[in-house]
Parts: C-alpha cells; structure tokens; sequence
C-alpha cells in the first residue's frame, strides 16, 4: 500500500473509549492523579486500540539502519563502518538496544535501509533504498522517489510485525552522522538555531562540534528547504533511516496500534509523521528525554513529553525497551486495581473479637 494510502486511513483516537478509560482511572483505588503519567499513558493506550484493557504480550523494536554520505565532510568521530558492524552486533544480542529489549521480553528487528556496504547476514531484513544518502553538503540527500520509497519500507515492514502479532512497537536506528541531518531537519521543522540543534554526537570534540555546525549552516543555505512540504526537508537533508521510522509511525497509526519513540533521530522521525498525517501522533508515545539538544526543540513542537530522564543519548531505540515495562505497568493498574466501587465492608471486621476484650 502506497504511503497516501495509508494516510488516508488514520484517523485519531477513539474519544468515546478514552472519556470511558479517565473515567475509571478515576475511581480507582487511590487518590485521583496520584499514579501521574501512568494515569496518562493508562487513557491514551486505551484511545488507541480502543479497548480500556490492554495487555501487550509480543512487542518489538524496529531498528532502520542507514549510512550517511554527508560524513564524508567529517561530522562524526567514529568510522563510517560502525553502522554495519552495530547492525550485525544488535542482531547477535550484544549491543545496548539487544540487551534491553530481551530483558523487557522483546524482540529486535534490524532493517538495512541503506548501509553503504551489504552486511550479508542473514538476521538482518534486506530493503536497502540505496548504499547511503549522497552527501547533504553539496548535494539534495535523497531524491523526491527514493524518499518515498524509504517510507513505504517502514509502513510495510511494520505492517507485516504487526501481522505477525507484535502488539507493541519501539522505533530504534542506526547511522554514522546521522545526528547531523536530524539536526538540520530541526532547524527546518522548528525554527531552532543552529547552534541550538547540533550536538555532539557519539563525542565530538569541541573543534568537531563547530565543524558540524557550519556543515549543517552551508547545507541548509545551499538547498532552502521548504518547512511545509515533509518530503522536500527529507529528500534534501533527511536520511533513509528517519524516512524509514517515518513509515513506522504511520502503519502504526494506521492499524492502531502503540508505538514508542526513541531518541532525536526517532523523535524527529516522529515529528515529519505528523506533519504528514496529523492524526498519527495519537498513537505515538515519547520515552525519554535524549541529550541531544535539538530533542527539546522536536518534542515541544511535537506536543509530546518523555516520562524517562537517564541522561541517556545511545540511540538504537535503547528508550524504547526502557519503556516497554513501564507500558505494562500502566496495562497492570487499569487492569487489576480495584475501585471503590469493589470494596465490600465486612460489619464483623470493625468488632473486636480478642478473648480478653
């Protein structure tokens, strides 16, 4: 199904199932607002599938890897072979996003999207687009059909998990220099500075972050990029890893299903999904706040707050897995708590039966 197609069939979430879910939030037993956010995210995973109780028993991170032609101007500290290597290590259970999500009891899901050199393992889904964007510095990234196409392969990767019985979806990447066309896509979308957008990295140094800044200045000067079309900030300075979770958080969308937001990359991913179909951030959950800086600046404009704090800036969809227990804790509270209306006083319990009374 073409990427318009999908669109057209997200609407947001079920208002007469979300007022019946608050309203029993409310009687819970306990002072009401008193679980915070797990109250929040109890009503709107209840607005998204459109039942009050949920449980999410199968979920899984999607991890949309993709190098970036634009680290040829020398924007990153780790070599460019670290996407492939990173994309073969999530899959052997090694690196952070893998030992997360197995201990929330999921699953990873590593898509080639775009490393510039086959992997040839087997545990990796094969949809490259293409061996790397071209280098946003001197060049539009992407064209205008390679952008869609990278979108349809998130929605059709994530339709078929969701086929499969995946229930719950975490959006991880991968990408050497991929942080600095996030950073240049902030700009675009929100109006940041530029200076407020780039950030470190995997550790730049000093030196290196003011390099990168004038990259992204130079980029987004050579292309004037329109902040109303999604598809031209994506083609121009986008990559295929942000194109591809793009077309996560619309099938998601699509077939009501939860899906978590990871990181910047993520979170800037997220963000070009609703500016294609509004709808679609109703079903979107922000996980944790990223160090990096242009995350404040995506979120606020987004309209959605992270509930997870840990300083943390890994990426992979690391937040995610994080997430995923405290998802099931909101599942467990709707669930299994009591209300008022279920206490039955026993008159007998307020006499005092003690032999020496």
């Amino acid at each position: 199904m073409g990427y318009e197609d999908v669109i057209a069939t997200i609407s947001g979430a079920d208002q007469a199932v979300l007022a019946e879910a608050q309203a029993r939030v409310d009687v819970l037993l306990k002072p009401p607002g008193s679980l915070g956010r797990l109250e929040e995210m109890a009503v709107r995973l209840a607005g998204m599938t459109g039942r009050v109780r949920n449980q999410f028993e199968r979920r899984c991170v999607v991890v949309m890897a993709a190098d970036n032609g634009v680290y040829a101007q020398g924007v990153a500290s780790a070599p460019q072979e670290f996407t492939r290597l990173q994309a073969v290590n999530m899959t052997r259970g090694i690196c952070g996003v893998s030992v997360l999500t197995e201990q929330a009891g999921g699953d990873v899901v590593v898509v080639d999207i775009g490393i510039a050199q086959p992997t040839g393992w087997p545990q990796i889904v094969e949809r490259t687009v293409r061996r790397s964007t071209r280098d946003l510095a001197v060049e539009p990234a992407l064209t205008r059909a390679e952008t869609i196409e990278a979108i349809e392969v998130g929605i059709d990767v994530t339709t078929g998990l969701i086929d499969q019985g995946y229930q719950l979806i975490g959006t991880g990447e991968m990408g050497i220099a991929n942080t600095t066309s996030t950073s240049a896509c902030a700009v675009v979308l929100t109006g940041v500075e530029i200076e407020r957008a780039v950030g470190r990295g995997a550790g730049l140094s000093d030196e290196g972050l003011a390099h990168k800044v004038e990259v992204v200045r130079q980029a987004l000067a050579l292309h004037q990029v329109d902040p109303s079309d999604p598809l031209d900030v994506l083609s121009k300075v986008g990559g295929l890893d942000i194109a591809g979770l793009v077309g996560c958080y619309l099938a998601a969308a699509s077939r009501r299903v939860p899906i978590l937001i990871d990181g910047v990359i993520s979170i800037l991913a997220a963000l070009l999904a609703q500016r294609l179909a509004p709808a679609a951030v109703d079903f979107m959950i922000a996980t944790h706040r990223s160090e990096e800086p242009a995350y404040a600046a995506i979120s606020a404009e987004l309209g959605l707050a992270p509930f997870l704090d840990l300083k943390m800036r890994l990426g992979e969809g690391t937040g995610c897995a994080l997430a995923f227990p405290i998802v099931d804790a909101a599942c467990a509270m709707m669930n299994r708590m009591g209300t008022f209306d279920d206490i039955q006083y026993d008159q007998s319990f307020l006499v005092d039966n003690r032999e020496d009374a």
